[in-house]
């Protein structure tokens, strides 16, 4: 469903005015469908992203869907988070990360290896720091299960072009079993990533058990 200028401005927490703006000065994508502006939801985070900007966490919410129900520090949780993961390549990395995913069904851990090295770098975008995130066009679907979050920090950077020229060594991956979920998904990793607790901890590769507790605080406060 396309979003009217005024859900767009309060999912990015600005004002009518500004998303007016920023659709005519700043390429942010939209349609004129009867003389009103209409915005696709994935478009609006793509462009969110690229600009640096957040939407709110709970955008692509889904009272009645279960699937739209578990947080960022949940689905890391179930995924993981990996300390000095080898690879020299990323191939190589993206082989090393799946073999580390808690996957029950085989099938699914090479079905899901095949899908990333075909996307390879195409599947993540940069955003400073030394980290990337997942492409808001490209979703890992597997339709079993909820979505789960892995986080590897890498013992050798990745010469993958960043907006600020520092090689990437370290990614954000997303499984969810439908697209909407995905979306759910990064929009609250980008929330995450813009709180600084968050992002320092990443940087700093805290601990596993620290990075949790600071994600689901940072979770907390935008739902007290």
């Amino acid at each position: 469903m396309k979003l009217t200028v005024q859900e767009a401005a309060i999912l990015l927490g600005s004002n009518d005015e500004r998303v007016y703006d920023w659709i005519e000065d700043d390429s942010l994508p939209a349609q004129r469908i009867r003389g009103q502006y209409r915005i696709n939801p994935t478009e609006l985070l793509e462009w969110a992203t690229e600009h640096g900007f957040t939407v709110t966490p709970n955008a692509f919410a889904r009272p009645d869907d279960p699937a739209m129900a578990r947080s960022l520090a949940e689905a890391l949780r179930a995924g993981g988070i990996y300390h000095r993961v080898p690879g020299s390549d990323l191939a190589t990395v993206l082989r090393n990360v799946v073999t580390r995913l808690p996957l029950d069904d085989d099938a699914d851990r090479e079905i899901l290896l095949q899908i990333l090295l075909a996307r390879k770098a195409l599947g993540l975008v940069p955003i400073g720091d030394g980290i990337a995130i997942p492409n808001v066009r490209t979703p890992v679907i597997l339709a079993t299960g909820d979505s789960i979050a892995a986080l590897p920090f890498l013992i050798d950077p990745l010469p993958i072009d960043a907006p600020d020229g520092k090689p990437v060594d370290t990614l954000f991956f997303l499984i969810c079993p439908t697209v909407h979920a995905h979306l759910a998904m990064l929009a609250k990793l980008a929330f995450c990533l813009k709180a600084a607790p968050f992002r320092d901890a990443v940087r700093r590769r805290a601990s596993a058990e620290d990075l949790l507790r600071i994600c689901a605080a940072t979770e907390g406060a935008n739902n007290p």
